[in-house]
């Protein structure tokens, strides 16, 4: 049922008060007696509450789990600039049996990816899941955040604090409001390719697409995918330290950054 009709964020909301209520009342009866703000912590009742530790816990898991993306990243860096020849050799030729061989592609990834299982089983975790300090990131919170965490709602603190906690919020909100308009920014760029916002980048690229359309049907696609990733790892000689034509291109695209006050 809950999966055809899934229940609204309100409804959910309403049922976890409802629910904290039974059993606050319930087990304020039993013997001993738990409080309701034990009931609470148990249910993790403020987990959707502002608190700056769990914040800055849930950005280092954020950058735990992209962690390999980025490591990734770094090590195709460093093979397209010859870094260590031999293992960029190597990637030339384990590139050219996958282009030519394609069916290779799909058990060379889960091969990858049981190698890297085996090597991580040395590391394996030996003890049970637990608490962890580290992970919360409470072996370095401030007081004034833990205040901030325990205190209820609405608050009952003092106008000085509460005015400092907001301007710390305004400071943290600028910061995420400037990340999340970088990125809005790039996908504008992207949809002005299509929208004559720009009528010359526009027909350059509609012009673009129908070259590059002509040349993937008349060409095979195992050649083409060649010369693109011979051309990604070419050697530093023939590489420049100005930006590529493409991305000049792409950040002069409009966006409606410029018309907002």
């Amino acid at each position: 049922m809950h999966y055809a009709h899934p229940l609204s964020i309100s409804q959910q909301d309403f049922l976890r008060f409802q629910t904290i209520q039974i059993l606050s009342t319930r087990l304020g009866r039993a013997e001993p007696p738990l409080k309701k703000e034990v009931v609470d912590y148990m249910l993790d009742v403020g987990s959707h509450i502002w608190s700056l530790r769990r914040a800055k816990a849930n950005v280092f898991r954020l950058m735990y789990v992209v962690s390999p993306i980025m490591a990734i990243g770094k090590w195709f860096d460093q093979i397209c600039h010859w870094k260590n020849p031999l293992t960029t050799i190597l990637i030339h030729i384990l590139f050219i049996i996958l282009v030519l061989y394609p069916e290779l592609i799909v058990p060379t990834f889960f091969l990858y990816l049981f190698l890297i299982g085996i090597w991580h089983y040395r590391s394996k975790p030996i003890h049970p899941p637990h608490m962890d300090i580290h992970l919360s990131h409470a072996h370095a919170v401030f007081p004034d955040d833990l205040d901030e965490e325990f205190d209820t709602f609405p608050t009952t603190r003092g106008p000085d604090r509460v005015r400092m906690r907001y301007d710390r919020l305004r400071s943290i909100g600028g910061r995420i409001k400037t990340v999340i308009g970088d990125l809005v920014t790039q996908g504008e760029r992207f949809h002005s390719l299509l929208s004559w916002r720009d009528p010359r980048a526009s027909a350059l690229f509609v012009t673009f697409c129908l070259f590059a359309a002509v040349v993937m049907y008349v060409t095979p696609f195992q050649v083409v995918a060649l010369l693109i990733g011979l051309y990604l790892l070419r050697p530093p000689r023939f590489r420049h330290k100005l930006p590529s034509m493409s991305t000049s291109f792409f950040k002069r695209l409009p966006a409606r950054a410029d018309c907002m006050l």
